[in-house]
């Protein structure tokens, strides 16, 4: 298995609408990319109003090569180009394995 943490650095002024976030924009996710290897898409939302990202997606897909072929896909067009409709902070990604 294979993870990618994708991070929304929170910055001043910056707009993140976590309610579409979780209704529309996680779920859009799945159904693209269920199809190249993703297995579970979750989010995390800070429980304080100072915290370093307004939102933390763990998605988790079958192997590497998973995470390369959804990110290089047509269906990713969707998934990117549904990002100005919740937020204006550029999204950071990294893959990460278990410790």
């Amino acid at each position: 298995m294979a993870k990618l943490v994708v991070t929304y650095p929170s910055t001043p002024n910056a707009r993140f609408d976590a309610d579409y976030y979780l209704a529309t924009h996680i779920p859009l996710v799945r159904a693209k990319w269920a199809a190249h290897g993703l297995t579970d898409a979750s989010a995390l939302l800070p429980d304080q109003a100072d915290a370093p990202f307004a939102a933390i997606a763990l998605l988790a897909f079958r192997d590497k090569a998973s995470i390369e072929a959804a990110l290089g896909s047509v269906e990713a067009e969707a998934v990117f180009g549904d990002l100005p409709n919740f937020t204006d902070i550029a999204p950071q990604p990294m893959l990460a394995k278990d410790a």
